[in-house]
């Protein structure tokens, strides 16, 4: 399937999270109704989103988007320093850490933190990326005091205590082996050690079996002392509240958390080009990675090259190579593109799945339409239908509390300025053909790709 439009950062795949069950069950069934009756009244689009900066009297800043329509309250925080910062040799430290959490804090066990998370109807879970660990809280404005004295035990004094790591732990092992036995989990994996060896993003993020075992309490500790500090803080604010009472309550959360991180330091790093692998497997259909280098978040072509991406495997069933693949030929259900800005080493990545005796077939198509808009860039109408769609859906990111809220994080890790969400569509609108057909060629023509496959052998 194509992946679905990022959690957080508005360019990667939504990062992994680890569910934090009963806390997880998302009640406010009260609501419900009034919902239902209001969802069009209280939909914020982009372009009538006001964001306030405020500063805390501690000097812990957030972006807020008041809206009182419903009494709810939305909050995503973001620290930089995801998988990246895991020890050598216990890949996985910041994916347990972020299914942890939420199992006891301060003086509060597991059972009973878990307990006030259900009654009061509370959402709160973590997850983590390659490059920053996120968390996503939600609360009705009724039990706001108790439900933000939770997060604040959550951030600043988890527990780790040994019932609730083994039972994480056990259910990590089990998905990760199930995750050793499914396809797309392996050539995504494949690509990204093939694409950067001996190097962080070249390990799984969440792991594997033999990692998972070393990790102890101390990994856990150390990761929290180095990743969450006020340094790489960012918080995003959307619902029933104003300005001057989120000042105080993000000191009264946040202001505990040391001034600075301590991140280990990750080298830069270009994907590795033009190798082809595969890991045999007896499955129904072989399942195909391919990319390359990509572009930083910062570079000034990236714009241009998001648009071409659309154009070329981005835009679901209007892309290029969705015609090709599947409407003409019919060799696979999906195929996509996506580019990911990582910050250490950028890529352009994507996937199919096709049967064994087509594979040939289908990688000679993908390496086809990457050559030929490589080589000739996109046509006029294909710009101008990829700058309508793409101007014309971004509304739909921010339709309500908690996609605003991700949004609004996402922005700020990527540092594109508070005032992204209004100038945003006027940067695609800005993107000319020229401008289009030079970044193609830059960033499809530098090299080979990588493909990586996982099935039976071909024909």
């Amino acid at each position: 399937m194509t992946p679905k439009m990022p959690k957080n950062n508005p360019f990667m795949p939504q990062p992994t999270a680890i569910s934090s069950r009963r806390g997880d069950i998302w009640l406010f069934a009260v609501l419900s109704f009034l919902v239902a009756v209001t969802f069009m009244a209280a939909t914020i689009t982009a372009g009538a989103t006001e964001i306030q900066r405020v500063t805390s009297p501690g000097g812990i800043e957030a972006w807020l988007v008041e809206d009182h329509t419903l009494p709810i309250l939305s909050m995503e925080i973001g620290f930089r320093g995801g998988a990246t910062q895991d020890p050598n040799g216990k890949a996985g430290v910041a994916h347990y850490l972020s299914g942890l959490l939420d199992e006891g804090a301060g003086d509060l066990d597991s059972a009973t933190f878990q307990a006030r998370l259900q009654d009061m109807s509370i959402r709160l879970s973590f997850s983590a990326g390659r490059d920053a660990f996120y968390g996503s809280f939600k609360t009705l404005t009724t039990n706001r005091t108790a439900a933000l004295e939770l997060l604040r035990l959550a951030i600043t004094k988890p527990r780790f205590d040994a019932e609730p790591m083994e039972r994480i732990r056990a259910q990590i092992a089990a998905r990760l082996r199930r995750d050793a036995r499914d396809p797309e989990t392996i050539a995504s994996r494949l690509w990204f050690k093939t694409a950067f060896p001996g190097h962080p993003y070249g390990r799984p993020s969440k792991g594997d079996a033999e990692t998972l075992a070393l990790i102890d309490r101390a990994d856990l500790v150390d990761f929290h002392r180095k990743v969450f500090s006020r340094q790489s803080l960012k918080i995003s604010v959307v619902g029933d509240i104003d300005a001057a009472t989120l000042g105080g309550i993000l000191d009264q959360v946040f202001g505990a958390l040391p001034d600075t991180s301590d991140l280990s330091t990750v080298s830069k790093i270009m994907p590795k080009d033009g190798i082809t692998n595969n890991h045999e497997l007896a499955v129904p259909q072989t399942v195909i990675r391919f990319g390359g280098r990509g572009l930083a978040r910062n570079d000034p072509d990236f714009m241009a090259a998001y648009v071409m991406n659309h154009i070329l495997g981005g835009g679901s069933f209007s892309s290029r190579l969705y015609r090709e693949v599947r409407e003409k030929r019919g060799l696979a259900y999906s195929v996509y593109t996506y580019l990911a800005p990582f910050d250490h080493g950028p890529v352009f990545i994507g996937g199919l799945a096709t049967r064994a005796d087509q594979a040939d077939m289908a990688i000679d198509l993908v390496r086809q339409e990457i050559k030929r808009m490589a080589e000739t860039g996109p046509s006029e109408q294909e710009l101008a239908s990829a700058k309508e769609y793409l101007t014309g859906s971004y509304p739909l990111r921010f339709d309500t509390s908690s996609k605003i809220a991700n949004q609004l994080v996402g922005i700020q890790m990527e540092n594109l300025g508070i005032d992204y969400i209004t100038t945003r569509n006027g940067q695609i609108e800005a993107v000319t053909i020229d401008h289009v057909r030079r970044t193609a060629k830059r960033l499809l023509g530098a090299g080979g790709l990588i493909i990586s496959t996982v099935g039976k052998s071909g024909s």
